[in-house]
């Protein structure tokens, strides 16, 4: 029976008289063969399974030589590396170029290895790691600590990691110091070149490493997850598959996450199962029942998926199914401005809204009402502020609910009937700011609107947070020279929250001068810094005045026009006329 692939066919070739059943290819071990004195042969196994992450790869039921896959064993064979499938003679090994000593552990690790006892053994023997993984991986013992040495990728040793065997927090290293450093503590370092054009397993801790070697399976270990941090991904990049497998908590599993970020789609993190106790480990799990170990790894193996930059499929249909619920639930349709023309030309506050005015048009003033509304009615709003200062905000907002002059407010200066407005709007107020949160903060980040939106959220048990920004053009740059690249930054950055976390965006924005003059009716064009807006707002509206700022008309007749100048989905055009409502900071819409 043949195998009808490439690598099958390799393996045939170089193994006559090879017996093929199912997907294991059997034949004597041409390396016992070829070293005198060991006796009868081994018998060495191959995986040819194309569907499996082990294709190709070997091992000796005698372990005379480290197993590895197809180029591993040609190499070791001493066959032209060109006649091998999956060679490629300009790769470059990062890791081989390292200057090594003369002076070694070596011969001190065959002492250490003699020094091991029937009763250390045995403990081994508990976790299913057999004396054969033991003597095949070199451990041994000082006589207080087990010895794990760390060869390097030259096949000398020159540092080695004592732990001891009751206590695993009681280690230290031992050797060249210059080996203790985090990139060398790769313990089977050598095993990376083995798994070119194959699978590898990287395990957090040496003794987690020996119970997948008992089983048959290629790894490294690196002695706690931290350490992966300083493992460089180019070490693995001729490996196909890495499966990562870390102790079941917290803090590994970040690391874990980490590390698979900057590997990418080839790491298959290894989950361990619901309800598994905190810091769990492949030995403990061996330790339970060893009969059974084998079958709960490989069903690890199966359930392992490949760290994704994408969302799976039925995650990414679940997700829309939910946004298409809520955004069919009342809360969805609440979030509006309380301006019912402008409402219903943008379909509520969602998205990316951006509002252009000339200085002095009122637009800190409509923001300013659209937010205090929103949290009268329990919408979460952040307003960030860098205009206006927050005590002048809440005045304004107690101005209007009053019905009283800020003059009035801050003197006193009001009848009964005004004193009663006010201690009523008050109340309103102070029981709105659960909603309102104002925010000066002038080293304002991405990451800290982030967290105010999910702590408002979480706060107020709502699935929609609306965030006021005033005024684009202020939001905190790292260097003032260059503001244009600083705004596109910022658009870049709302546009990515909002798709993370549905949050919607009220934006002011300032207008561009056309030859000192700003335009009559101004345009998509006419927003200033940022060539970006049209491309992240999904609705740009400009408040333009109808009134002449020298004229002696009083101030309550101002009218103000509202234009939607560009939309995703909506038909730009004129919204409304606006009214201002003089003296009390706000706009009635005609």
């Amino acid at each position: 029976m043949s195998s009808p692939d490439a690598i099958g066919q390799f393996y045939q070739a170089q193994l006559p008289g090879a017996t093929l059943h199912n997907t294991l290819l059997r034949a004597p071990c041409p390396f016992c063969t070829a070293r005198a004195g060991q006796g009868e042969a081994g018998e060495i196994v191959v995986i040819l399974n194309p569907e499996s992450f082990f294709h190709g790869y070997f091992r000796c039921s005698k372990r005379c030589t480290p197993g590895g896959f197809h180029l591993h064993f040609a190499r070791t064979l001493g066959l032209p590396l060109a006649e091998v499938p999956g060679f490629a003679p300009d790769r470059e090994y990062v890791g081989h170029d390292t200057q090594y000593p003369a002076i070694n552990l070596n011969e001190e690790v065959v002492g250490f290895r003699d020094k091991m006892t029937e009763e250390l053994e045995e403990d081994f023997r508990r976790e299913a790691i057999g004396p054969e993984v033991l003597r095949e991986m070199r451990i041994g013992s000082n006589g207080r600590y087990l010895v794990y040495p760390y060869f390097q990728t030259n096949g000398f040793c020159y540092a080695a990691r004592c732990v001891h065997p009751d206590r695993a927090d009681d280690s230290f290293w031992y050797g060249d110091e210059n080996f203790y450093a985090p990139e060398f503590q790769v313990f089977n370092v050598e095993e990376i070149d083995r798994c070119e054009n194959g699978s590898l397993f990287v395990v957090e801790g040496e003794r987690n490493l020996l119970t997948l070697r008992q089983l048959g399976f290629p790894g490294i270990a690196v002695p706690e997850a931290a350490v992966l941090d300083e493992l460089d991904p180019a070490r693995l990049q001729w490996v196909q598959t890495i499966f990562l497998v870390m102790r079941h908590n917290v803090e590994s599993d970040a690391m874990a996450r980490h590390f698979a970020t900057r590997c990418g789609f080839k790491v298959r993190l290894l989950r361990w199962p619901d309800g598994t106790p905190k810091d769990m480990d492949l030995c403990q799990l061996a330790a339970e029942n060893p009969t059974v170990f084998g079958k709960k790894v490989g069903l690890m193996i199966r359930e392992a998926r490949a760290f994704s930059p994408f969302p799976s499929p039925e995650l990414e249909f679940h997700r829309f199914q939910e946004r298409l619920t809520q955004e069919g639930g009342d809360s969805y349709h609440k979030v509006r401005t309380g301006f019912a023309r402008l409402d219903e030309s943008v379909g509520g506050v969602h998205g990316i809204n951006i509002l252009g005015g000339t200085p002095k048009a009122g637009k800190s003033t409509f923001f300013i009402q659209a937010a205090s509304d929103m949290a009268l009615r329990r919408i979460p709003v952040i307003y960030y502020d860098f205009e206006n200062g927050r005590q002048k905000i809440y005045l304004r907002i107690l101005s209007r609910l009053a019905r009283l002059a800020t003059e009035q407010i801050r003197k006193g200066d009001m009848d009964a009937a005004g004193r009663e407005r006010y201690t009523e709007a008050a109340q309103r107020l102070s029981e709105s700011l659960r909603w309102l949160r104002v925010v000066n903060d002038r080293k304002l980040s991405p990451e800290i609107m982030r967290r105010h939106i999910d702590f408002i959220r979480h706060e107020t048990r709502s699935d929609y947070t609306v965030v006021v920004v005033d005024s684009l053009h202020k939001l905190p740059f790292k260097d003032i020279s260059q503001k244009r690249s600083g705004i596109d930054g910022w658009l870049r950055q709302l546009e990515a929250i909002r798709d993370e976390l549905g949050a919607g965006f009220l934006v002011i924005s300032e207008l561009d001068r056309k030859e000192g003059q700003f335009e009559q009716r101004p345009g998509l064009g006419s927003f200033k810094g940022s060539g970006d807006i049209g491309y992240s707002a999904d609705n740009a509206l400009v408040l333009s005045t109808l009134w002449d700022p020298f004229a002696d008309a009083p101030p309550e007749t101002r009218i103000n026009e509202l234009w939607l100048v560009a939309s995703r989905e909506h038909t730009p055009g004129k919204v409304a006329e606006y009214r201002l409502d003089y003296p009390f900071w706000g706009f009635i819409e005609q």
